[in-house]
């Protein structure tokens, strides 16, 4: 009897101790796997963040790329002026508008009178003179047909040179003078200055 429970006291305290172990083993087992699992968790943690600050990061940059070229593109056409086309100007020198009233200052000549452009034939020792064709082809009224029905045909001009002065008449038309100089019947010439000098310069004239 005593052996009998002396043995049940022994698988007692083994069963107790079988027990205790396979408890302690399960355990050490289930923390080895949750060790697993959290040091898994753990690793992938960070890679997972790892690969969102990777995935974000193009992202930024894409739009980083955007806003610059949202940015440059108008810079170059958008802001820059138009340029102003020039206007053309005419030349008045050419015309004879400025040349219709004021006094205006040129050269003086004479020449050898005859039938002029007016259709008026002249002698030496008439008070004429001929207009430079500047001023004679651009006169107002004058259509360039018949130089005889030119308005500024018949009109008069008095010339000054030092002092002295002379009126004349138009009737010609000077190939060679600029168009405030004057070509004078030889006769008119002698009026303001000596034959001898051929040519004037400073004379000046007025329509009359």
């Amino acid at each position: 009897m005593r052996f009998f429970s002396s043995t049940l006291v022994v698988a007692s305290l083994a069963v107790s101790a079988l027990a205790v172990a396979h408890s302690s083993v399960s355990g050490h087992v289930h923390a080895r796997r949750c060790s697993r699992r959290a040091s898994t968790s753990a690793v992938a943690s960070p890679a997972s963040s790892s690969a969102a600050a990777s995935s974000a990061q193009p992202v930024a940059s894409s739009s980083a790329i955007h806003t610059s070229s949202s940015h440059s593109a108008p810079a170059a056409t958008s802001s820059s002026p138009a340029a102003a086309t020039p206007t053309a100007v005419s030349d008045s020198t050419t015309g004879s508008e400025s040349y219709l009233s004021g006094t205006q200052t040129g050269q003086g000549t004479y020449y050898g009178t005859g039938l002029g452009a007016c259709g008026i034939t002249n002698t030496d020792t008439d008070y004429i003179a001929a207009v430079s064709k500047l001023l004679f082809d651009t006169y107002p009224g004058y259509a360039g047909v018949n130089p005889n029905n030119n308005p500024v045909c018949g009109k008069k001009i008095k010339a000054n040179y030092q002092g002295k002065s002379v009126t004349i008449t138009v009737t010609d038309r000077c190939e060679a003078c600029k168009i405030t100089d004057l070509d004078f019947s030889p006769t008119a010439f002698s009026q303001i200055a000596d034959q001898s000098i051929g040519r004037i310069s400073g004379m000046t004239w007025n329509w009359v």
